[in-house]
């Protein structure tokens, strides 16, 4: 599917896994219809790349996170824009708590500012939405490249540049948990997702390794090898299986690889730790995977400015390792 005229930064599926939402540098949201890839319509106001986005569970609300140093928040059946919420620094993660009452933003490290990880309350009516944060915490070394609501939206999980996961509680911003650094990442962080049931987490990291967490206590449940650096990971939420994307990074791409559109989606057994598959056909590195939340099918986005719509077949859910 083309709509984009810039590598893809993020996808999300909402809850009923009909409509998928696909962020790209070229500033403009967009969302499919997700059985047949049919572009459904646009969200128009975003004056920079567009880093990330999240839809609310009724899907009534999109808030997406931009490069222009502003949160938006946006009407999904009309592409109205609600509300603008406005930082110094560009704004990278966007996550909505369960009940969609909250939100947590990342901010970027701009000129003489840290990175930061914003809460906002979000109103149920747009008119009444304010910019006051309900937290802030001011992040660590260079980019927070992700941060998610833990169970029950007491903790926040964030992960980043400097490689280290980090709980923080939601309440104070008191920082809880920090991953050990020897069963950590190596190398920044460039991806994080969630389980269906919030118990465990995956990220991805340039060191060229994926790792499984349990979200409570932040112990390393398994680690997934692959021989190019991450940009993008994702979980089934029928099978045990994850998914990993990536490439070269972006600034590597000049050089051509003589394997053109062999840049693939690689599957891994969840438990047992070993690749059983891939997917191919994006021309570029892939930078985004969303698993459809009925586990029959996935996407993906590439440096391309491709989305590659997935549909498994039925012998996909009887592989037998």
């Amino acid at each position: 599917m083309k709509g984009h005229e810039r590598p893809l930064t993020f996808l999300k599926y909402n809850r009923d896994g009909d409509l998928l939402f696909s962020c790209a540098k070229d500033h403009t949201p967009t969302v499919w219809f997700a059985d047949n890839g049919e572009r459904l319509g646009t969200y128009r106001g975003h004056n920079g790349a567009v880093w990330s986005c999240d839809v609310s569970r009724d899907s009534m609300r999109l808030i997406t996170g931009s490069a222009d140093q502003t949160v938006k928040l946006w009407n999904v059946q009309t592409g109205a824009q609600l509300y603008t919420f406005n930082f110094g620094s560009p704004a990278r993660s966007v996550d909505f708590s369960v009940g969609d009452k909250l939100a947590v933003i990342t901010t970027d490290p701009f000129m003489e500012l840290t990175s930061a990880i914003h809460v906002k309350r979000i109103a149920r009516d747009p008119t009444e939405q304010t910019e006051e944060s309900e937290l802030v915490i001011k992040g660590p070394q260079g980019r927070i490249n992700r941060a998610v609501w833990g169970p029950l939206n007491r903790t926040i999980v964030s992960a980043g540049e400097d490689a280290v996961i980090r709980i923080w509680d939601s309440e104070t911003g008191k920082l809880l948990r920090e991953a050990d650094k020897e069963s950590g990442h190596k190398k920044a962080i460039t991806s994080l997702t969630k389980s269906a049931d919030g118990s465990h987490f995956l990220t991805g990291s340039l060191d060229k390794s994926a790792k499984l967490w349990d979200t409570r206590t932040l112990t390393l449940i398994k680690t997934y090898v692959t021989e190019r650096p991450v940009n993008a990971v994702a979980m089934s939420p029928l099978l045990d299986h994850v998914v990993l994307g990536g490439g070269q990074d972006a600034s590597a791409v000049t050089t051509t690889d003589h394997r053109a559109g062999k840049f693939e989606a690689k599957f891994f057994d969840k438990i047992l730790q070993e690749e059983i598959g891939g997917v191919k056909g994006h021309f570029g590195p892939i930078n985004a995977l969303a698993f459809n939340p009925d586990g029959k099918s996935f996407s993906s986005g590439g440096e391309d400015g491709y989305v590659r719509l997935h549909h498994f077949d039925p012998d996909y859910f009887n592989i037998k390792i």
